[in-house]
């Protein structure tokens, strides 16, 4: 697998999205899946590829991915560690925090708990919308996080696109910009529509790593709500038997 020694993230907005100057983005819908085990092996091949290169997962253990993924410790090594040495190493980045903090203006964050802390459809509309800015020193800029400092490392698989705004006039009488969709410059690898899997696929790996056991506390839930029904049950039946004398 190639591997990319800078940061994830970039977005393609849909035709919903809309954006004034100084307004904020309108959020596509994520609509993932992370009992999806084979989306989130992609969503991991990706974030390996793509984001460790720069971003870390420090709260997060090799070992548990593989078990929560799937893999074995051969699959794991293989593919997945090129930042540990170990099995129970944590997910590092591989670039030293003094070269992309000189590289990138500041450190690129631990992106462990960056799902959480969005949410899913802030960090797949981010993944989409990154579009061409001259003024930008990365020569990129994002709809959903303005003036992001980091390039489009996903521009091989989504290709080149460029913001379209039209402009408007505000009920206080002044004219602004609103983002009317983007225009493709360069095709990348992909086609929308698989450009958009990978997005997902992405997303799915990042919200599961921001609360790898969640999958256990939904299906725990799903128990216990099962247990209080049937006790609900017995107990209403013991309720009619104990007062079915008393009028």
């Amino acid at each position: 697998m190639i591997r990319k020694l800078i940061v994830c993230m970039s977005l393609l907005a849909a035709p919903g999205l809309v954006l004034a100057a100084g307004g904020e983005a309108h959020l596509e819908r994520a609509n993932i899946d992370i009992s999806n085990e084979a989306s989130l092996q992609r969503g991991a091949k990706y974030f390996v590829n793509y984001c460790l290169g720069c971003h870390s997962a420090k709260y997060v253990r090799y070992n548990r991915l593989a078990l929560d993924l799937g893999l074995t410790e051969d699959q794991l090594v293989k593919n997945l560690m090129y930042t540990g040495e170990r099995p129970f190493d944590t997910m590092d980045n591989a670039i030293p925090q003094v070269d992309s903090a000189n590289w990138f203006g500041r450190t690129p964050p631990d992106l462990s708990l960056t799902a959480r802390a969005r949410g899913a459809d802030w960090v797949y509309s981010f993944l989409k919308s990154f579009y061409i800015d001259a003024s930008k020193p990365t020569g990129t800029n994002n709809l959903v996080l303005q003036g992001a400092s980091m390039p489009h490392v996903l521009w091989d698989l989504q290709g080149v696109q460029k913001a379209v705004f039209r402009t408007e006039t505000g009920p206080d009488g002044n004219p602004h910009e609103v983002f009317d969709g983007f225009e493709l410059v360069h095709p990348g690898r992909l086609s929308p529509e698989e450009f958009d899997d990978v997005a997902s696929d992405l997303t799915a790996f990042l919200t599961y790593i921001s609360e790898p056991v969640q999958l256990q506390r939904q299906s725990l839930g799903i128990k216990v709500i099962l247990f209080l029904v049937v006790l609900f049950l017995f107990a209403f039946l013991f309720k009619k038997e104990l007062w079915k004398d008393v009028r």
